[in-house]
This record gives C-alpha cells, sequence and structure tokens, in this order.
C-alpha cells in the first residue's frame, strides 16, 4: 500500500513516559520532514471536527543503545534523515536548550534514546535491522 515505512526505534531500558514522550517528538521530525504524509480532519457523527493524522501507518521498534547506534550509522551512510533524541535532552526544558545539549554530541559519543526514519521500505528494513517490535 506504501512505498515508504516509517520507524521509530526507542532504547529498551527507557521508563514508559520517556518512551512515550520520544515517541511524540520523533513523530514531529517525520510529520515535519514530510507534511504530505498528513491527511484530512476527522469528523465524529455529530460534526465535530478533529486534528488531521498520518495516513501512514508507524512502526515502533526497541533495541538496546548498541542497536540505536548501529541504526544511526546505517542511516548517515545511507544519506537517510532522521529525527534523533539524545538522554540529554530529558534534563532540558525547550527547543532551544535542546538543540544546544544535541550539537554537543557526535554519531559516536551521543547517548541515543531514540531515532525515527521515513524511507523507501527495504531501506527501512536494512537500516533498523535487529531491532524488535516493541512490546
Amino acid at each position: 500500500m506504501f512505498d515508504t515505512k516509517i520507524a521509530i526505534v526507542i532504547r529498551d531500558d527507557l521508563a514508559t513516559w520517556q518512551k512515550l514522550n520520544v515517541t511524540a517528538f520523533l513523530t514531529s521530525g517525520i510529520v515535519a520532514q514530510s507534511p504530505a504524509i498528513i491527511g484530512e480532519a476527522y469528523r465524529d457523527a455529530a460534526g465535530h471536527v478533529y486534528n488531521p493524522m498520518s495516513i501512514q501507518p508507524v512502526v515502533v521498534l526497541v533495541g538496546e543503545q548498541e542497536t540505536l547506534r548501529t541504526i544511526h550509522r546505517r542511516s548517515l551512510e545511507r544519506d537517510v534523515m532522521t529525527s534523533a533524541y539524545i538522554e540529554e535532552m530529558f534534563s532540558t526544558g525547550h527547543d532551544v536548550a535542546n538543540r544546544e545539549v544535541f550539537a554537543q554530541f557526535s554519531p559516536d559519543d551521543a547517548k541515543l534514546v531514540g531515532i525515527a526514519l521515513r524511507a523507501d521500505k527495504k531501506v527501512v528494513d536494512k537500516i533498523t535491522k535487529g531491532a524488535k517490535m516493541h512490546p
């Protein structure tokens, strides 16, 4: 049905609130990169209007820190744009501070807690190999 795939990979040792928070932030990056994936507004039987949502399913996977580093490296090697969230961003309180702390790390030393990507299905499957479906 879709030529592309959206995958979000979350580090497996996070608290539930962290997993949900990171997933939401990473999803916003995918939408910002590809606004065309947002469909029409939803309407209920009473005529209330609700926000439009993604027309494409999102796969949520988990992996250990090393798995996320590998996925990050593979995405960079294939020049696939990603959303990335690092551990230090949990201690900041706003977007500017998030970007400042993010800029202090390279792919080799970043403590990734989540990464998201949207690309050709086969490419996403190759990049995310080693991650498992979130339970």
